[in-house]
C-alpha cells in the first residue's frame, strides 16, 4: 500500500541506493571504475526495522529486558549514527495501515562522500527469536512490502537465535525483490561496553545505503551472506554465522568489497511481491543416528497433517542400511509427504556417492544438495502452501535453485575461466551508443565480451544503461535489460529514477513495462511529477499525461 501524494511533500533530504561495480577480481572494493566520478548522488534511505533480539536489550536486575526507543537511546549519542544535522521526519506506514511522520537520524559522509538517513520501525510487542514462527515472519514480509515504495532497502533487526531461519523463509516469501533486505543482530547489547551490536548494524546500513544487492541477506561480523545459505554455528563468538557451501556476498574492512559474481538480480519483469501463508506446522525436521528405530521414523511420519519432511541424513546422504527404514520411507511418500534429504554435515552436499543414498533416491527422497537445514525447511514450507503446485511439482523444484539457495549439479562442475575485463567506462561509452541507435547486436556483444555485470553502473553522465533505455524508442532493448535484471530503482545524478525518464519522455510503452518490473517513482520525484503531469494536460498532451498516471503521479 502506497500513502497519499500529500505524504510525500516537504521531502528535501536526497535518496539513492547507489550500485558499486564490478571489477576484474572476485571482491570489488569500489563504488565504481575509478575514472567514474560518484560525488553528487543523493543520500540513501533506509528502513530499521526493529523485531527484537539481543542487539536492542538492556540490562536489568533480571537479566537482559527490551529496551524501548532503541534509536534516541542507542544511535543518536553515537557520531558514527548520527552527524548532528538537523532532524527530518519520514512517513513510515504502521501495521494497521495508519502513516506516521517519523524522526530520522543521518550518518556522516562515508568514503564515497555518500551519507545514510535512516528511521526506525519498532514492532510492539518486540517478537522472542526463538518463538518466531510464520505469524512472526509474515509480520515482517508485510512491514516490507507496505514501505516498499518509500525507503531504498531495509535491514531487520532480529534475534540471533533463529536469525538463519527468518532470513532464509523471507528469502522464498518476498518475490522480484529489487532492493536489499538485510537481517542483522548481536551476541551482546548495543547498550553494553563490549558488544558487536555497533559494528553489525553500522555495516549493515553501510551495505544496504551503497551497494545495490537486490536480496535478502545477514551481515554478521564483517560479512555479508545469502539469507537462504547461512546458518548460526557458534553461541557464543562473535563469529557466530557461516555460509559454509557458498562464499560471503561481501565482506567489511576498511574498505567494503562485493562478490558480485555471485549477486543474485531479478530475471522477470514482474512487480515486487510477498507470499504470506507460509505455514511450518505441516513440516517436520528428524535427524537420523545411528540405530534409529524404523517405529520412530513411522511415528514422526503419521503426525496429524504432516505434508513434508526434512530428513538430516549422515555424510553425503546417508541413512542406516536398513530394509524396513526404507519401507517405512517409501510409504510417507506414497502417502503423499515429501522428503528431503539433507546432510547433517555442515559442509558438502547429498549426492548418490554410495549405496544407501541411492536407496533412499531409489525410495522416492529429494536430495536437497547442499542446502541448509534451514532453508529446506521454509523453502518446503513455502511450496507447500502455494495451491497450484502439484506434489510431484514440488519434489521437483526442491532440488532446483529458486533464490540462490542450492548448488545445482550442473553448477558443481563448472568453472569460469578468469580474463582480464576491459575498463568499465569504455564498456559503458559504448553500450551508451548502440542503446542510441538501437542496436540490439551490439548491446549483446558489449555485455557478453564485459564478462561483468554492467547493466547497474553509472556512465560519465551518471546514468546507468536502463536510464538510457528508459527514453528509447525501442522497448525490446528496456525489456532485454530488464530481464537481465538491471534495476529499476537507482537514481542518477540528478536523482531521477528510469521510469520518471520515461514518463517525462512520453515514452508510454516504455512506463507501462517499467511498471509492470516493479518501477515507482521515489518519494522525492512524486511532487516534481505531479507537476510535470498537470502541465501535460494544460498542453493537451494526452499520451505524457497517460504515462504520468501509469507511473503514480
Amino acid at each position: 500500500m502506497s500513502p497519499p501524494a500529500e505524504f510525500y511533500n516537504g521531502f528535501h533530504s536526497n535518496i539513492t541506493t547507489a550500485t558499486p561495480s564490478p571489477t576484474a577480481s572476485q571482491y570489488n572494493l569500489a563504488l565504481q571504475d575509478d575514472s567514474v566520478a560518484v560525488d553528487g548522488f543523493p543520500e540513501s534511505r533506509v528502513l530499521i526495522i526493529m523485531t527484537g533480539g539481543t542487539i536492542c536489550m538492556r540490562r536489568s536486575e533480571n537479566g537482559y529486558v527490551p529496551a524501548k526507543g532503541f534509536m534516541d537511546a542507542c544511535l543518536k549519542p553515537r557520531p558514527s549514527f548520527n552527524d548532528s544535522s538537523p532532524m527530518k521526519q519520514v512517513p513510515v506506514i504502521q501495521e494497521d495501515g495508519s502513516v506516521f511522520m517519523t524522526n530520522t537520524l543521518r550518518t556522516p559522509p562515508s568514503k564515497h562522500s555518500r551519507r545514510i538517513r535512516y528511521a526506525n520501525l519498532e514492532f510492539n510487542p518486540l517478537l522472542d527469536s526463538s518463538s518466531i514462527n510464520a505469524k512472526g515472519w509474515a509480520k515482517i514480509a508485510k512491514a516490507i512490502e507496505r514501505n516498499y515504495q518509500l525507503f531504498d532497502s531495509f535491514v531487520i533487526l532480529h534475534g540471533t537465535d533463529s536469525l538463519a531461519y527468518t532470513s532464509s523463509a523471507l528469502s522464498f516469501m518476498i518475490n522480484n525483490l529489487g532492493k536489499p533486505v538485510i537481517l542483522t543482530g548481536s551476541q551482546a547489547p548495543m547498550t553494553e561496553l563490549h558488544s558487536d551490536a555497533t559494528d553489525n548494524l553500522l555495516g549493515s546500513l553501510i551495505i544496504a545505503g551503497h551497494y545495490m544487492i537486490p536480496e535478502v541477506c545477514l551481515f554478521f561480523n564483517h560479512k555479508l551472506f545469502r539469507g537462504n545459505r547461512a546458518t548460526k554455528s557458534n553461541a557464543h563468538d562473535f563469529a557466530a554465522f557461516t555460509s559454509p557451501n557458498h562464499p560471503p556476498l561481501a565482506k567489511v574492512g576498511i574498505s567494503t568489497s562485493v562478490n558480485w559474481p555471485v549477486v543474485q538480480r531479478p530475471s522477470r519483469i514482474s512487480p515486487f511481491s510477498i507470499q504470506i501463508d507460509l505455514n511450518t506446522s505441516h513440516v517436520a525436521c528428524l535427524r537420523i543416528f545411528p540405530g534409529i528405530l524404523p517405529q520412530m521414523v513411522r511415528g514422526v511420519l503419521q503426525l496429524p497433517g504432516l505434508k513434508g519432511l526434512i530428513l538430516e541424513t549422515f555424510g553425503s546422504g546417508n541413512a542406516p542400511e536398513d530394509g524396513e527404514l526404507i519401507d517405512v520411507l517409501r510409504e510417507g511418500i506414497q502417502q503423499g509427504i515429501v522428503i528431503v534429504n539433507v546432510t547433517q554435515c555442515q559442509v558438502g552436499t547429498v549426492s548418490p556417492l554410495y549405496a544407501t543414498a541411492t536407496a533412499l533416491a531409489k525410495a522416492g527422497i529429494v536430495f536437497g544438495l547442499d542446502m541448509t537445514t534451514e532453508a529446506a525447511l521454509t523453502k518446503l514450507s513455502c511450496l507447500l502452501a502455494n495451491p497450484n503446485l502439484s506434489v510431484s511439482e514440488i519434489r521437483r523444484l526442491m532440488s532446483k535453485s529458486l533464490k540462490g539457495e542450492l548448488t545445482e549439479d550442473s553448477e558443481m562442475h563448472f568453472s569460469h575461466p578468469f580474463s582480464d575485463l576491459p575498463p568499465v567506462l569504455s564498456a559503458l561509452s559504448a553500450l551508451g551508443y548502440a542503446i542510441q541507435d538501437q542496436n540490439l547486436q551490439d548491446i549483446h556483444i558489449i555485455l557478453k565480451e564485459s564478462n561483468q555485470f554492467l547493466l547497474n553502473q553509472f556512465d560519465y553522465s551518471g546514468n546507468t544503461p536502463l536510464h538510457l533505455a528508459a527514453i528509447s524508442p525501442n522497448l525490446e532493448i528496456l525489456r532485454d535489460f530488464l530481464s537481465q535484471g538491471a534495476s529499476v530503482h537507482l537514481r542518477n545524478r540528478d536523482g531521477r529514477t528510469p521510469l520518471f525518464l520515461a514518463a517525462d519522455s512520453g515514452r508510454l510503452d516504455n512506463v507501462v513495462l517499467l511498471a509492470e518490473s516493479g518501477a515507482h517513482l521515489h518519494a522525492e520525484e512524486k511532487e516534481m511529477a505531479a507537476v510535470l503531469k498537470k502541465r501535460a494536460a494544460e498542453a493537451g498532451d494526452k499520451f505524457k499525461q497517460e504515462a504520468w498516471r501509469i507511473a503514480g503521479a
